[in-house]
């Protein structure tokens, strides 16, 4: 029990380091100039370990197909989001001809209204290209809770892009995402913005209630020990 509570506490002090480690690395995406978008020749190369959270830059139309909406109550990676509401997913053409979908930002949305949505994203229908910078994200395949899907609502519970893509006909799309930060349109709706990752990171605490644990058993067997020495007469 001991080497077993030991080998615990030894393994949170593991994962603290490697969660310090994530968190360099996220911070020093975040803060980093933007890029240019990795060509599609590249995109099955892309890994959420490697590549998740970096900026880009780069030049896409939106395509007037039928837009996402995905449920939010709120955001860990957006301080500014706090309300329930629906991000905006798009279809966006790149000039080689490729699809890449784009969260375009956050629609106050309480009653998760098609209309709300469908008012805040025709402004960004434009047929025009635009320059967009974002951050380059994974899908989220939906757990076991997760609600279904509301087709007549075009409605998500999580953030898979390749379903959305797949159900709306937006045609083949690269395996990320890119989740905007500029441009924000001049109603603010949908708004985009900048990302802030705040990873929990309670390693060091339950490496010491493991420690602990096994301190315990020590003098919790020492005292069993004890009492069981034979008396002398």
């Amino acid at each position: 029990m001991v080497a077993l509570l030991l080998g615990l506490g030894v393994w949170q002090l593991q994962r603290r380091a490697e969660k310090h480690a994530l968190i360099a690395a996220l911070d020093e995406r975040l803060a980093a100039a933007p890029g240019p978008l990795p060509p599609s020749s590249q995109w099955r190369t892309l890994t959420p370990h490697h590549d998740e959270f970096r900026r880009v830059t780069f030049v896409a139309t939106y395509e007037q197909r039928l837009d996402a909406m995905v449920y939010s109550s709120g955001s860990a990676v957006r301080p500014d989001i706090s309300g329930p509401g629906t991000w905006a997913y798009l279809p966006a053409r790149l000039p080689s001809g490729e699809i890449v979908a784009v969260n375009a930002g956050f629609v106050p949305n309480m009653m998760q209204d098609r209309g709300t949505q469908d008012r805040a994203v025709a402004q960004l229908i434009t047929n025009k290209p635009v320059t967009l910078t974002g951050y380059i994200r994974f899908p989220v395949a939906a757990g076991v809770l997760t609600p279904n899907e509301e087709h007549a609502k075009r409605l998500w519970f999580t953030r898979d892009h390749i379903a959305m893509a797949h159900a709306l006909g937006w045609g083949e799309v690269a395996p990320f995402y890119i989740d905007l930060e500029t441009p924000v349109p001049q109603t603010g709706v949908p708004r985009p913005g900048p990302l802030s990752v705040h990873l929990k990171d309670d390693h060091m605490q339950y490496a010491i209630t493991w420690f602990g644990l096994a301190i315990a058993v020590v003098i919790a067997f020492a005292v069993w020990a004890r009492g069981r020495r034979p008396t002398q007469s």
